[in-house]
């Protein structure tokens, strides 16, 4: 008996069907007389919902629709959402399943689709299995002896040893069912060094591991998608086993994309979670894969799932990040300072330049800019450091008289203190030129921008300290040199 987690997509998520010769399956659940009954399938840890049905009151629900369904592991989600059971759809859809709710696992019973015996027959050794590997795992965790240690670490090797054999045999002698496509998928490849000694053995492993991690999937096959393995599959591949730079990074996905051209499930499930994964990326600079996804893709309208609302956000996204991106020059500022005087970003000729976003009515910026200046004054100014400071509120005239009175009562007169009336802003938007809101991705306060001598952006977004840490790299880089 299985507990139902029932959780939604991102925005970039759908639930599409294709092909042409509809489904109709029958569900036999005679303690249920009533209640909505879901047909759902795995994307990842989520389930998506296909098709519902309500039970009669003999405890019959059929799901029927007129479009065949892609095929994948789907799972029976049961009135109030606490128990399911999970069977295979192939091309085999036209399919009767009986169940009894007080033992889903061995008193299931699917017909019409041969894939599911030998899924449910998989299903009971991996219980079977996976109970003894627990229990040997407990024991080990509270055994006294060496002896005992040895024999719960013997006896768990033993029964991983036979569901990995279990799992190889069907490989091996079902070669062209689902299941061994689907086991295939799931395995990990097998470094060449168990016991690595030396940085090239590491080396080695690594190089090995990354080249074979794909083996046993091919991109154009739409069943692996909707299983719970492969999303996580691709999320361990891209955090963790791809060097995490953006020109690396681009160029691997847009193999994986070619691969699966052929697919429209597969290459809508991958530039899904591509988009999705770089939208917000966990590192600085990844960005640029964000942009490029835009531009190769999106903006070429290949992702013609996605409705109005989710292209108008993506593009959004795209234009205010595309201006701003690591390594490329940072977009001039064209301000005024405190006292009505043109003071622009390029005019501020120094070895690195902090551009600081803030507003002086903001809580978090009230704590962060007095800390700006302390760093600045015990350590960046002496190495021709300077600040152009930006207030950013939209009505920047009312704002004014609470950014004055902060930057005297904080002494910040050594930054160079600038904003933007009301008239600039109007004569901005009439020659449809971009703000420095879309042109720096200032969205919240503050926002800093590391740039250097030629106003190249080294970092942007970091927090004080990690900012810091990286102009303290580079002065001792350049010392050396």
């Amino acid at each position: 008996m299985k507990k139902y987690i029932f959780s939604l997509l991102s925005i970039f998520a759908g639930s599409q069907i294709y092909g042409q010769q509809g489904y109709h399956i029958t569900l036999q659940a005679p303690q249920f007389k009533s209640g909505i009954v879901y047909l759902t399938y795995y994307m990842g840890s989520n389930l998506n919902v296909a098709d519902s049905a309500a039970f009669s009151n003999t405890g019959t629900a059929v799901f029927k629709g007129s479009q065949k369904l892609s095929g994948g592991i789907y799972v029976i989600v049961f009135p109030e959402k606490r128990l399911r059971t999970d069977f295979l759809i192939d091309k085999e859809q036209n399919i009767s399943i009986k169940t009894d709710t007080t033992d889903l696992l061995n008193k299931t019973v699917v017909t019409g689709s041969p894939e599911n015996n030998l899924y449910m027959q998989y299903q009971k050794f991996v219980d079977k299995k996976g109970r003894q590997l627990e229990a040997e795992r407990k024991a080990y965790a509270v055994a006294t002896t060496h002896a005992d240690s040895a024999q719960h670490e013997a006896n768990y090797n033993l029964y991983n040893g036979e569901l990995n054999a279990f799992r190889e045999n069907i490989i091996k002698t079902q070669p062209n069912s689902m299941m061994a496509v689907l086991l295939k998928a799931m395995k990990d490849p097998k470094v060449p060094n168990n016991n690595p000694v030396t940085h090239e053995d590491t080396l080695k492993n690594y190089q090995f591991y990354k080249a074979h991690y794909w083996d046993g999937v091919t991109f154009m096959d739409e069943r692996i998608v909707r299983t719970p393995f492969f999303i996580p599959k691709l999320e361990r591949y891209y955090r963790e086993v791809m060097p995490q730079a953006p020109d690396s990074l681009e160029k691997d996905i847009d193999y994986k994309l070619l691969l699966a051209r052929s697919c429209p499930e597969m290459y809508k499930a991958l530039l899904n979670w591509f988009t999705d994964e770089y939208y917000n990326p966990k590192y600085m600079g990844q960005d640029a894969v964000f942009v490029h996804l835009f531009e190769k893709y999106h903006s070429q309208g290949v992702s013609k799932w996605l409705n109005d609302k989710q292209m108008e956000t993506i593009s959004r996204r795209a234009y205010m990040i595309m201006s701003n991106l690591i390594g490329e020059k940072a977009a001039n500022l064209e301000m005024i300072d405190s006292t009505g005087k043109p003071s622009n970003l390029y005019d501020l000729v120094a070895d690195y330049t902090v551009v600081c976003f803030w507003d002086p009515n903001c809580g978090h910026c009230k704590e962060e800019v007095p800390r700006l200046d302390s760093i600045y004054q015990a350590n960046w100014k002496k190495h021709d450091v300077k600040v152009y400071s930006v207030l950013t509120p939209d009505n920047q005239e009312n704002a004014k008289t609470e950014w004055i009175k902060f930057i005297k009562e904080h002494h910040l007169g050594e930054w160079t203190n600038v904003y933007k009336t009301k008239a600039m802003e109007d004569a901005d938007f009439a020659v449809q030129k971009p703000s420095f809101r879309q042109l720096y991705d200032v969205t919240v306060t503050p926002t800093i921008f590391l740039l250097d001598k030629d106003k190249k952006i080294i970092a942007k977004k970091l927090t004080l300290f990690q900012m810091n840490d990286l102009l303290e790299v580079d002065w001792k880089n350049k010392h050396k040199n």
